[in-house]
């Protein structure tokens, strides 16, 4: 069976378009002359098992977020320049660059032009549009304000993969020289420590304490690596399967917020996320109790989950946002500040975006704090781990210019 877009007049003059389906064209314009309507144009759009088809493909597909933005942005200039959904979709659709996000515009585009609304069709797709993307969509065609609530959309897609390039950016040095440096002193123990050791061995003399150290643990790498590489992986098996369960994992976030430098970049990254969202969905016209449901689904740390999700239940309880997010210790007061005063003058959606650009600020200073303490621990670590090796090295050899002398 095929289906059948079309564009046709009523007995009121009202303008009706959608779709149908139907086995031939001439059964699609029989049915049209049955429901009373006056055909302008008709055309085959393709049929029920290939629409199928293209939502279980985009069910699976993957769509980066810059796409999902660049969608978000486009779409809204073509909607505030009043070019209907339809239409708007179907010119994005052809311009995209990514294969996956045209297959699935096309799809959507087509469940618009069956009268569904732009929300719905979307919600087809939850691992490519979120649950704040689609109340966003839902919030602005109710109040016809799409344009500018896809603008929004778009912002906040953009502020999250900068923040999220900077991180990427930030941990690409201290990555590479830890990388160099395991390898250098695994190479030094395995490949040329032995060899220099070997000469001191055959001296059949008492040699320093540390040298024997030295030898043993280059010995033990030597004949043991791939134990230790194959203890690796079952460790990092063992700690993945450990943590599929949901209590294991709450015990382990929430350890990690304990951890003196760790702990804060996590509260900082994860409610300056909280901030932004919650600061878009309330200038969006979006209620409180909602915004703040939804604002909780990108924590990725079970731990403020939690505590966020407690918020909103006291909130519904008629606590003050303020008061209950006072409670949680997650955000400082500036921020906190900044929601009261929101509260009270009722413009918490301008001040929640204001917070959440300085926790975004916070965020990034408490990065490049730990970043700082990082790299020079990292290398005063592998260099006395260095110096530990060339003294070891060095001592039988000055002890035995003693024993010449």
């Amino acid at each position: 069976m095929s289906r059948f877009s079309f564009h046709s007049i009523d007995s009121t003059g009202k303008t009706q378009r959608g779709v149908i389906e139907a086995d031939t064209l001439r059964q699609a314009r029989q049915i049209m002359r049955e429901r009373g309507l006056t055909l302008v144009e008709i055309k085959q759009v393709g049929n029920s098992l290939t629409a199928s088809k293209m939502k279980n493909k985009g069910l699976k597909t993957r769509v980066p977020s810059h796409a999902v933005s660049l969608f978000s942005r486009q779409l809204a200039t073509l909607t505030n320049a009043a070019l209907p959904v339809e239409a708007a979709l179907a010119v994005i659709a052809r311009q995209t660059e990514h294969a996956g996000l045209t297959q699935v515009l096309t799809a959507i585009r087509h469940k618009v032009v069956e009268g569904h609304s732009l929300a719905d069709a979307l919600a087809d797709y939850p691992r490519i549009f979120d649950p704040m993307f689609r109340t966003l969509v839902t919030a602005g065609e109710r109040t016809g304000q799409l344009g500018t609530v896809l603008e929004k959309m778009a912002d906040y897609y953009e502020i999250r993969q900068q923040i999220k390039s900077k991180l990427s950016q930030a941990m690409i040095y201290p990555a590479m020289l830890t990388i160099v440096a395991i390898l250098v002193i695994i190479i030094l123990l395995v490949a040329v420590v032995p060899q220099i050791i070997e000469q001191f061995v055959h001296m059949k003399h008492t040699l320093p304490i540390t040298t024997r150290i030295l030898i043993g643990v280059s010995g033990f790498l030597e004949r043991t690596w791939w134990l230790l590489v194959i203890g690796i992986f079952a460790a990092i098996t063992a700690l993945k399967l450990l943590l599929r369960r949901q209590n294991n994992l709450m015990r382990f976030h929430t350890a990690l917020l304990s951890v003196a430098v760790l702990g804060p970049l996590i509260r900082a990254i994860n409610s300056a996320r909280y901030a932004r969202t919650l600061s878009i969905l309330q200038s969006s016209g979006v209620p409180l109790l909602d915004a703040m449901k939804i604002s909780t689904e990108g924590i990725t740390n079970l731990r403020i989950h939690y505590l966020l999700v407690q918020a909103a239940e006291h909130v519904r309880q008629g606590s003050s946002l303020f008061a209950v997010l006072e409670q949680t210790r997650l955000f400082p007061p500036m921020m906190l500040y900044m929601i009261a005063s929101g509260e009270q003058s009722g413009r918490l959606g301008e001040l929640m975006a204001h917070a959440a650009d300085n926790q975004d600020k916070l965020m990034q200073h408490r990065l490049s704090m730990a970043l700082a303490l990082f790299e020079p621990l990292l290398i005063v670590t592998m260099a006395s781990i260095v110096l530990f090796i060339i003294m070891s090295i060095l001592q039988p050899i000055l002890q035995l210019n003693n024993l010449v002398s």
